[in-house]
């Protein structure tokens, strides 16, 4: 198998026509990680992994593999592979030819190809289905034939288009702690497309948000979640809530916003303008159904609507200019005191649970 290599985006931007699909985007994706590109459909995450694969080219910047610059270079010759999200496999050949093809192409001769595809299959715990075809297998089982066959090439970064979006969710499960088990006995670097926050956070070394073409944040899972970069971040992790204003004072590190509404809120912070449009997060989990005493750490608003999720429950009150603001409660805090859709409520929170949120320069 070969080495790792990281992979360099520099100032990558994709054009279609009038369209702006990705805005030069710039990102070190460190060698041997698994790096998961989350955000909503049409962001520019898929146009961004083909651009690495070779697969769309560029419209301006370099992607970089290690030393080597391989923007103009053809998908067989970057060191990557990319295993679709279809899957692509051949119905008409049996699991060692599928997993050999690429092989094939090359020149590899018959025996040598069909030894390593072998080898790949048993990696993937499918050498006993070898003389089976596609169409006798699950969606689990021919992920991993697919797999086996992006792999049998020894790419330096393996790339994956939504691999998981097709599989149940239990098999999803599975399938994720498996690619991350991969991942790490291979070694190589794994870039993985997402629409699943879930999945982001369970696979990923380092996590790229994108929205609308651009990287809104690019950190490790847990500096995703509790120190969100943008509004856009906070909301589409869905951990935080977000209350937008504008600064009214800024005083020994502590920053006051006021709402539309009216309410005053306290956040740590510096660097703003009195006047300035501000966004603030506050941390679904650390909010609380009692008053403030002090009351920019807090709000009365009215319940929209409870979910029981088993071991939390969660509360969505409206007010302070939000109308989902979000509280998650332990289901024995929650049923100790229970609300009900239409109570009023009073909410409060500590201020290290709340974070001055950035904005992406356009």
């Amino acid at each position: 198998m070969s080495k790792a290599a990281e992979i360099d985006i520099a100032s990558v931007s994709k054009v279609y026509g009038a369209t702006t699909a990705v805005h030069a985007i710039s990102l070190k994706i460190p060698a041997g990680s698994y790096c998961c590109f989350l955000g909503p459909s049409g962001c520019g995450k898929t146009s961004t992994l083909r651009m690495i694969a070779g697969h769309e080219s560029i419209s301006s910047g370099d992607i970089r593999l290690g030393n080597v610059v391989v923007t103009d270079f053809p998908p067989a010759k970057r060191g990557t592979a990319m295993m679709f999200q279809s899957y692509a496999l051949f119905p008409h050949l049996d699991l060692v030819d599928n997993v050999a093809f690429s092989l094939k192409m090359k020149g590899v001769d018959k025996d040598e190809r069909r030894s390593k595809a072998l080898e790949m299959l048993k990696l993937m715990q499918m050498d006993a289905y070898a003389s089976r075809r596609p169409a006798q297998l699950s969606g689990g089982q021919q992920q991993r034939v697919a797999l086996a066959r992006a792999l049998i090439t020894g790419p330096e970064a393996l790339l994956l288009d939504e691999p998981l979006s097709a599989l149940d969710p239990f098999l999803k499960i599975r399938m994720r702690a498996e690619l991350k088990k991969l991942q790490k006995t291979l070694g190589i670097t794994f870039v993985h497309v997402t629409h699943s926050q879930e999945e982001a956070m369970a696979l990923a070394d380092l996590i790229v948000i994108m929205n609308d073409g651009r990287i809104e944040q690019a950190a490790s899972p847990r500096q995703v979640f509790e120190k969100p970069a943008t509004a856009f971040v906070a909301r589409f992790m869905g951990d935080h809530n977000v209350l937008s204003g504008r600064v009214t004072s800024s005083e020994g590190g502590i920053l006051t916003l006021v709402v539309p509404e009216g309410q005053s809120f306290s956040v740590r912070g510096t660097g703003r303008e009195v006047g300035e449009a501000v966004d603030i997060g506050i941390r679904t989990d650390r909010v609380r159904l009692t008053a403030a005493e002090d009351k920019t750490l807090g709000f009365s608003g009215i319940v929209s609507n409870i979910e029981y999720r088993g071991s939390s429950v969660k509360i969505t009150v409206f007010g302070a200019g939000s109308d989902d603001f979000t509280v998650i409660a332990s289901d024995s805090d929650y049923f100790a005191k229970p609300v009900s859709v239409g109570d009023a409520v009073s909410l409060s929170w500590a201020l290290e649970d709340a974070v001055l949120l950035g904005r992406v320069s356009a």
